[in-house]
């Protein structure tokens, strides 16, 4: 592949990991952050210490502060922004987009003042319709270290798909496709509410078994929520639902399982939210999927037992008791869809 001009928004830490493998491949990338002191450290000493503290950054990263430079020089672009910035900063690259840049999001949730994914806000734009989602199990830490990761690109455009995936090729980094864009980003950020749930349940050191009940249901409710949106069941099934529902919901390296766990060990939700010091992106996910499944009466017991004893403060006891007692009667109900439909 010729070498690529490419862009990556956000100084956190999957968007350092994702500029480090573009580097280390040969492209010329930038990555914008506010912070003047980040990128000062990043170009001086070659590190992103406050989110990547142990990871040593290819000499050709640049960092940046200056946004119209670095969107003008690239034809591709990752936004790997905080959900709750996410639009102002969209909003600002619009007057520098051509019709030929491709936007992909990496962001894991929705926006937090009303129902719409991060790629909704891409196609506000009315410059480029070349977008995609990048997503999947990707503790960054992990990608920084050299472990073996795989992520999911998702777009209805094929060659946005297959550039995504040339760009971040590595030996330790394996991108798959997929068309169904909702289904994955549906997934990458239904998830987060799940890891919440299950770090509660390691704290109060529940079983193997009880934790395989919780991840599979937890899939069940994803893709019941996801479906209703248009998303296929089966991408559920892949590294975008299964692959990172098992990741978030099994690792202490995953922000929502730290929240949940701090919550299980007897914190209330503000105190384990500022104990990460980051944004756990769950917390505004279930207040958001709770809401929407009310709505559209979609059956949610594990979403909407972990809300009722975060802002309702019910007690532990409801949130289990809700997925031992609650109407579910088919373990994989897209399995039984068909005759159901017709029956």
């Amino acid at each position: 592949m010729k070498k690529q001009s490419v862009c990556v928004l956000g100084g956190g830490s999957f968007g350092t990991a994702l500029a480090n493998i573009m580097a280390n491949n040969g492209h010329q990338v930038s990555q914008w952050m506010r912070n003047e002191q980040q990128v000062e450290e990043i170009n001086l000493t070659g590190l992103n210490s406050r989110y990547l503290p142990n990871a040593p950054l290819h000499q050709e990263l640049l960092a940046t502060s200056n946004l119209e430079q670095a969107i003008k020089e690239s034809d591709t672009i990752f936004v790997s922004i905080p959900s709750k910035s996410f639009a102002q900063v969209v909003e600002r690259i619009e007057p520098l987009l051509t019709p030929d840049k491709m936007l992909i999001s990496t962001t894991k949730g929705f926006n937090p003042n009303h129902f719409e994914l991060m790629s909704d806000i891409l196609r506000r734009n009315s410059v480029t319709q070349k977008i995609g989602v990048l997503s999947g199990p990707n503790l960054a830490k992990e990608i920084a270290a050299g472990q073996m990761t795989g992520s999911v690109i998702a777009s209805d455009d094929e060659l946005l798909r297959t550039r995504v995936i040339e760009l971040l090729k590595s030996p330790t980094f394996r991108v798959y496709e997929n068309a169904d864009s909702t289904g994955v980003e549906l997934a990458g950020a239904l998830k987060n509410i799940y890891a919440i749930v299950c770090g509660l349940a390691k704290a109060l050191q529940v079983g193997e078994n009880t934790m395989a009940m919780i991840m599979t249901r937890s899939l069940a409710e994803m893709s019941r929520f996801a479906v209703h949106f248009g998303a296929n069941p089966m991408t559920f099934l892949g590294l975008a639902g299964m692959g990172d529902l098992i990741a978030t919901c099994s690792s202490p390296l995953s922000r929502n399982y730290r929240v949940g766990f701090a919550i299980g060990s007897g914190k209330d939700l503000q105190a384990a939210v500022e104990d990460i010091g980051e944004v756990a992106e769950g917390v505004n996910t279930l207040r958001m999927v709770v809401e929407e499944a009310k709505k559209h009466n979609l059956y949610m017991p594990l979403a909407e037992g972990l809300s009722k004893l975060l802002f309702e403060q019910a007690k532990l006891e409801t949130l289990i008791g809700s997925m031992m007692t609650g109407e579910q009667k088919w373990d994989v109900e897209f399995a039984t869809y068909e005759e159901n439909k017709h029956g």
